[in-house]
């Protein structure tokens, strides 16, 4: 019961419209997890990796809105 449970839920976050918005995250808490793995706080280190990956991703998407490309020759961005 437990597995069909664990499976359900791991399919749902996949399919899910949220995944979307973990930009950041998933590289944040593959680095905070390696680094939490030697530190000794594997999962401490995958949230805050988390955290502090979508932090930044939201600094760089906030600095593009501000700073935005010039068009090339052919008038696209």
């Amino acid at each position: 019961m437990k597995k069909l449970l664990l499976c359900t839920a791991i399919a749902g976050l996949a399919f899910s419209s949220v995944a979307a918005e973990a930009k950041g995250c998933i590289k944040g808490a593959i680095i905070g997890g390696i680094a939490g793995h030697y530190a000794g706080h594997g999962k401490v280190g995958v949230v805050a990796g988390c955290v502090i990956g979508r932090h930044e991703a939201n600094k760089a998407d906030a600095e593009r809105a501000q700073h935005p490309q010039p068009p090339n020759e052919n008038g696209r961005i």
